[in-house]
C-alpha cells in the first residue's frame, strides 16, 4: 500500500464531452480556474489540454496553453503542472479508402506534439508509449515516434509521464529507459477502462503493475464509473491516483462531477485506506522535478 499518495486531476481532456456536461472547462481561464480549484481542493498535479475557446473542440495551440500556465504560475495556489503532450495522434479510416485519414482524425508529429512542452517547460508532461485502439479510431504513435518524442522531453529536462493504456506500451516503455531516453526517477501512468484497451479490472491493473522496472512510481487512471474503484486499487497496490472531468463526467449515477468535486471524493477515498495526500512540494522531491520560470 502507498501511504503518500500524489494526486492528479485532469481537468478538461481532449474528448467529446462538452455537450454531455454542462460546465466541462473550455476556455484557458476556465481550465486554468479548474486547476487551481482542484488544487485547492487537494490535488497534487493539474494535467491540462487545451480547447478551441469557440468549438469546444481539440486544440494544440501553444498560446492557450501558455495563457492556462500563465494564470496557474500568477495565482497564488501551488500545484505542479502537467501537460499533455499526447494530442495529435487519433486516426479515423475511411471505409472507401482506408489509406486517406477520414473526418475527425488529428495527426501530429511528435516534433509538434512536443511544441508546447518544449516552450513552456511545465514540469511534467505525458508520453503515449505507443499505439492502440481507442474506441471507434485508433491512436497512432509507432515505436520510431515514440523514441523521437521521449528524446525531446529529455532533452527539454521535464519529466515525462509514461502513459501505457495496455501491455505492449509497458514493454516499450521499458524499452525506452533501457536505451537511456527516459531518466530516472520513473513514472508511470496506468491507464484502464479505455475502449479497447487495457480493461479496468484488478487483474488487469496488477498485471501491469508487476511488469514496471523495479523502483518505478505509478499512478493509475479509470475511466467512467471506474474512476474511483481504480482509486482505491492503485492506492492499496501502491501506487497513485488520477481523477477528473477528462476521464468521468460523473459524481455518482446521474450527478454531473466538477473536478474540485472528484479531488475531493478521492481524498476521502485515499485518507478512509489510512493515506494521505503529498503536497506539490513533496511531489517535487519524489519525482526530483525541475521547476522552470
Amino acid at each position: 500500500m502507498n501511504e503518500e499518495v500524489i494526486l492528479t486531476c485532469a481537468v478538461t481532456g481532449a474528448g467529446d464531452t462538452v455537450g454531455k456536461h454542462p460546465a466541462i472547462p473550455v476556455t484557458p481561464e476556465e481550465i486554468a480556474t479548474a486547476a487551481i480549484e482542484a488544487a485547492q481542493a487537494g490535488a497534487t498535479v493539474a494535467h491540462i489540454h487545451v480547447r478551441d475557446p469557440e468549438t469546444g473542440g481539440v486544440s494544440h495551440d501553444t498560446e492557450h496553453f501558455r495563457e492556462v500556465v500563465d494564470r496557474i504560475r500568477s495565482s497564488d495556489t501551488d500545484v505542479v503542472i502537467n501537460l499533455t503532450a499526447g494530442g495529435g495522434g487519433d486516426l479515423f479510416l475511411s471505409d472507401d479508402d482506408p489509406t486517406v485519414a477520414a473526418a475527425g482524425s488529428d495527426l501530429q508529429t511528435p516534433e509538434e506534439r512536443h511544441a508546447p512542452v518544449a516552450e513552456l517547460l511545465p514540469e511534467i508532461c505525458s508520453l503515449d508509449c505507443g499505439s492502440y485502439n481507442f474506441a471507434d479510431f485508433v491512436y497512432v504513435d509507432p515505436a520510431p515516434w515514440v523514441r523521437r518524442h521521449a528524446k525531446l522531453i529529455q532533452q527539454a529536462g521535464v519529466r515525462p509521464e509514461l502513459e501505457c493504456f495496455d501491455l505492449g506500451q509497458l514493454w516499450l516503455a521499458k524499452q525506452l529507459v533501457k536505451e537511456g531516453l527516459v531518466d530516472e526517477p520513473l513514472w508511470f501512468q496506468l491507464c484502464v477502462g479505455v475502449p479497447w484497451a487495457a480493461e479496468a479490472t484488478p487483474e488487469t491493473l496488477l498485471t501491469m503493475r508487476n511488469m514496471l522496472p523495479e523502483g518505478a512510481q505509478w499512478t493509475a487512471l479509470g475511466l467512467g464509473r471506474m474512476q474511483m474503484p481504480v482509486a482505491a486499487q492503485a492506492v492499496l497496490a501502491g501506487g497513485n491516483v488520477r481523477v477528473g472531468l477528462e476521464d468521468n463526467l460523473y459524481l455518482e449515477k446521474g450527478v454531473f462531477a466538477s473536478n474540485a468535486q472528484l479531488v475531493e471524493r478521492a481524498v476521502s477515498i485515499i485518507e478512509s485506506l489510512g493515506a494521505r495526500v503529498v503536497t506539490p512540494a513533496e511531489a517535487r522531491a519524489k519525482l526530483d522535478l525541475k521547476v522552470h520560470g
